[in-house]
């Protein structure tokens, strides 16, 4: 525990500082990537039960409207109020679905997943007072109170984002070596067996779908918060894919992974956008279909000694 705690915070302290130096259009990618990250952290967290959400786009929209809605008619200006109620609001709309969910595999769970998802984004194309099918804006937050000005609202997204990357990886980490956390990767391997020996298999990874919907609340207010603007398709089914696919891309192995895949990918989305607009699709299944054939376990089994196909998957 203690070395995970001093890796993160010592990563986080030269990633805070490099921010400075490294050129200003890379921060907001680099934000998007680290807010992204979170809602991914939540999908590979369900990964290591063995069930994929592909409806996670519907937590990380709850997040960003919750945060939107906060700002635009609470009167919230704090960032980090915003943030954190987004994780609460997406945690308590995921609950009542948990034991539900808890009892599908496979295909079933994530058709179930995401079906809940396209519900969401139909109520919200529908709902003429969440902006409907173009949304709305959020004003620019302020960060410990303080009003940033548009030079310096870039840096200062990108510092929150990365202190709440550090925190969460953190803890999430320390839940990966716990005995809970060990336990989500024996429900991959054999149900039965863990019922055998006390644990219940539902009860786990219901938890499991609660905790990933805080991550994609959290992810989702960040989101919001830095683009200033959500909108429904915030819940569309391609929004899921492309959190799975990072979630793919990193493995279950590692959490840096996570942030690394998300960054990745952001990047390849945005030249691929900028030189191949009509075909940037193609790019990024080309760059997934790469990975898989070389990389069967994803990114992070490059330092876990996990990339052999074969191995645990």
């Amino acid at each position: 525990m203690i070395r995970t705690i001093s890796l993160g915070i010592a990563s986080i302290a030269l990633l805070g500082l490099a921010a400075v130096w490294i050129p200003k259009w890379l921060l907001f990618p680099a934000t998007m990537a680290a807010s992204h990250g979170i809602v991914t952290l939540g999908i590979v967290l369900m990964m290591r039960s063995g069930v994929v959400s592909f409806g996670q786009g519907m937590v990380f929209a709850t997040g960003a409207y919750c945060a939107a809605l906060l700002a635009k008619h609470a009167g919230v200006d704090e960032a980090l109020l915003l943030v954190p109620a987004g994780g609460l609001a997406s945690a308590l709309v995921a609950l009542p679905f948990a034991p539900l969910l808890a009892r599908y595999r496979a295909i079933f769970f994530a058709m179930l997943t995401l079906s809940l998802s396209m519900v969401l984004y139909g109520v919200l194309v529908k709902t003429e007072t969440l902006g409907g099918s173009d949304g709305f804006n959020i004003a620019r937050p302020k960060i410990f109170g303080l009003e940033l000005s548009a030079e310096m609202a870039n840096l200062g997204m990108f510092w929150l984002s990365l202190a709440t990357v550090g925190l969460l990886s953190i803890m999430i980490r320390i839940y990966f070596d716990s005995s809970r956390g060990l336990v989500a990767l024996a429900i991959r391997e054999n149900e039965l067996r863990v019922e055998y020996l006390g644990s219940s298999v539902h009860q786990n990874i219901g938890i499991d779908f609660v905790v990933s919907a805080f991550l994609a609340g959290i992810g989702g207010a960040l989101t919001g918060v830095t683009l200033g603007h959500i909108e429904p398709n915030f819940s569309y089914w391609t929004t899921s894919g492309e959190l799975v696919f990072a979630a793919i891309l990193a493995g279950h192995h590692s959490v840096g992974a996570v942030y690394i895949a998300s960054f990745v990918l952001e990047l390849v989305r945005s030249f691929s956008a900028l030189y191949f607009p009509n075909t940037w699709q193609l790019a990024l299944g080309l760059f997934l279909l790469i990975v898989i054939r070389f990389l069967p376990l994803g990114i992070g089994s490059l330092w876990t000694g996990k990339n052999k196909r074969g191995q645990t998957q």
